[in-house]
Parts: structure tokens; sequence; C-alpha cells
């Protein structure tokens, strides 16, 4: 006998799965034109040319401040729904899944192969039904190389993420947190004035 309980209930049925109306915020046309343009247009660049790939997003509606850095092998899904403030920088291989909203605020950092995703499925539902939850990443944090932040996070100025981390709840100000699933291990203004304040060899 099995342990596990209603084992012959279906409990996904994706015949049945579909997209919210207006789920995309443009036309299917637009999105696959946005695929098309980001493989030839903005994976092929060399390192340098930032101001192209900043004139890129802005054609398909991305809000994105002045000097901000942005690798060509960064993959964004819906530009029309990112923000990106004056001077972030965005690393190399960061997925931006943006089927939510995402805010990067100013002088922020996301370093490489870091994941940011908007959306998720209610497992609840046989009908695998998709929502999205707005990410927001306040000025001045440092979301360190392959972390995954989840739906709905915000995560506070000048906060630090450890690499690899897994953030599924909100990051306060100024913390340093590291983990899976992350945990605050402590603060950045205090971690500063303590480097300030240790004798000096």
């Amino acid at each position: 006998m099995s342990d596990v309980p209603n084992a012959s209930r279906q409990v996904q049925d994706l015949s049945a799965f579909a997209l919210p109306q207006g789920f995309r915020g443009r036309s299917g046309f637009v999105v696959q034109l946005w695929w098309i343009v980001q493989a030839l247009l903005v994976h092929p660049t060399p390192q340098v040319m930032y101001g192209w790939r900043r004139f890129v997003l802005r054609l398909f509606g991305a809000r994105v401040g002045s000097q901000v850095l942005l690798r060509s092998s960064v993959r964004i899904t819906y530009p029309w729904k990112v923000a990106i403030g004056d001077r972030a920088w965005i690393g190399d291989n960061v997925e931006l899944y943006s089927l939510g909203e995402i805010r990067i605020g100013h002088d922020s950092v996301i370093s490489q192969g870091s994941y940011l995703c908007t959306a998720s499925h209610d497992y609840r539902d046989t009908k695998f039904a998709i929502f999205t939850r707005s990410i927001v990443v306040d000025p001045e944090v440092w979301i360190a190389t392959q972390c995954f932040i989840g739906p709905g996070v915000t995560i506070g100025r000048g906060a630090v993420v450890g690499a690899r981390s897994l953030v599924l709840t909100e990051v306060l100000p100024y913390s340093v947190v590291v983990g899976h699933p992350s945990r605050v291990i402590g603060d950045r203004i205090r971690s500063k004035q303590a480097s300030r304040n240790a004798p000096h060899s």
C-alpha cells in the first residue's frame, strides 16, 4: 500500500493551463521581436557597448538610468517590466525573469549568475496557475554571485546578500544575509565602522 495519501488523484493538468489576460504586457509579436533582438543585437555585443544595450532596452520600454553597466550576457524576459537606477551594475549571466516588475535602485550591484524570479505557480491548483510578485532592490544593494531572489522580495537599502544565497523573504536595510534560506549574519554599517576602528598591523 502506498504511503502517499490520494495517490491516484490528479494534481496537475497542464492541458488546463492558461496565461491570464494581458499577462505579458505586450503583444505576442513584440515579445518575439524582443527575444530575437536580445539574441542577435544584445548578446553578441562587446563588453564596452554599454550605451548600445541601454539604448536597446529603452526602445523596448525599460526604464534605464544613466551610466548603468549591463553585461551582454544578461537575460531579460520582458524589458518593459524592468526599471534600473543610475550607475547600477548588472553582471554576466544575470537573469531578470521579469514576468512581474523588477525595480533595481541606483548604485546597486547584481553580480554574475544571479537569478531574480518574479513568478511562480500555485501547486495546489490542478491548472498550475501562474502568478507574479514584484521584486524591489533598493539603492546601494550588493547581491553577490549566483543568488536566487524569489517573487515578492524587497531587499532594503544598502543590504548585502552573500554568494549563492536563497532569498525568499524581505531583507532589511543595511543587513548582511547569507545561506539557504538566507539569514542575517551582520550589519553593514556596523561592519564598516568596526573595520575603521580595527587596529592596524
